[in-house]
Parts: structure tokens; C-alpha cells; sequence
């Protein structure tokens, strides 16, 4: 898409990527989520923070989402940051992930399945990966900043 002559760089070129998932179907339903205001947080696995050397998001800290394409569709900032064990997760977070969930079981369930998958685990170098009621995790709260599929 051409940009008009008015058009300047966009000041989010500069901010981390924010990917949720892996790209495909569930990257893209997390990404409508988000662009729907349905998804205000979403859970990651602090191993993985550790394992990529990265440092746990900060309230005020701002990230472009991308899609399954890497394009960037949207500028979100982290409010909240809790660090909990898998057995604390509670039903306000659960269903703020914007996913259906009604109860926290089956949030649990369907991020075990997740988190026990191939391509999780292959992230992680470790094919037998599980969690279990003591797994840390990154709870984080996010509100939508920008819709950028206009630009």
C-alpha cells in the first residue's frame, strides 16, 4: 500500500516485537483478540525468559504485535507484571486473555496443551518439558495502544 506524501515513519518502528504464539491459526486469533479489545493479558513461561537471556516486561513498557506475516498490527503497553506459580493463576486473568475461558481449568488446560507442544518445546531445547502447579509464570496485563492496520 502506498503511503501519502504526508506519511512520516511510525514511532513504533523502534519498540520490541510482542509475538504471541507461534505463527498460524492461534497467532491469529490471540491477534484479533487484541485488535478487538477482548485479550488484555496474556501468561508466559518464565523459563522461557530465562532461556532467551530476556528481561521479564515492566508496566509502561510498549511493544508492536505482529501477525502471523510479521507485520505489525497493533502498539500495546504492559500495566501489570506478576510473577506466580501455575496453581495461583486466577478466573479475572484467565478470562482476560480474551481465549473464552470460563473457568481456570480450562485455561490451564489449554495452555498445557500448549505449553507440552512440539514446537514449545523444541524452543525450549527440551522435548519433555511439562509443567506442573509449581511452574513460574509471567502473568501480564496489557492495554491497546494503537491499531497500526491502518497505517
Amino acid at each position: 500500500m502506498a503511503s501519502s506524501p504526508h506519511h512520516t515513519p511510525s514511532a513504533h518502528t523502534s519498540l520490541p516485537k510482542a509475538e504471541f504464539a507461534f505463527p498460524g491459526p492461534l497467532r491469529d486469533q490471540l491477534v484479533a483478540a487484541i485488535l478487538d479489545g477482548s485479550k488484555t493479558s496474556t501468561t508466559g513461561l518464565l523459563a522461557e525468559y530465562e532461556q532467551d537471556g530476556d528481561p521479564l516486561p515492566a508496566p509502561g513498557e510498549r511493544s508492536v504485535v505482529v501477525d502471523s506475516d510479521d507485520r505489525p498490527v497493533a502498539v500495546i503497553e504492559t500495566t501489570e507484571v506478576r510473577v506466580v506459580p501455575l496453581a495461583d493463576v486466577d478466573l479475572a486473568h484467565a478470562v482476560d486473555e480474551g481465549e473464552g475461558y470460563t473457568s481456570v481449568a480450562a485455561w490451564r488446560a489449554g495452555h498445557e496443551s500448549f505449553w507440552h507442544g512440539a514446537e514449545l518445546r523444541a524452543a525450549l531445547g527440551d522435548e519433555t518439558f511439562t509443567v506442573d502447579d509449581g511452574t513460574e509464570l509471567v502473568l501480564e496485563r496489557f492495554r491497546l495502544v494503537a491499531d497500526l492496520r491502518a497505517e
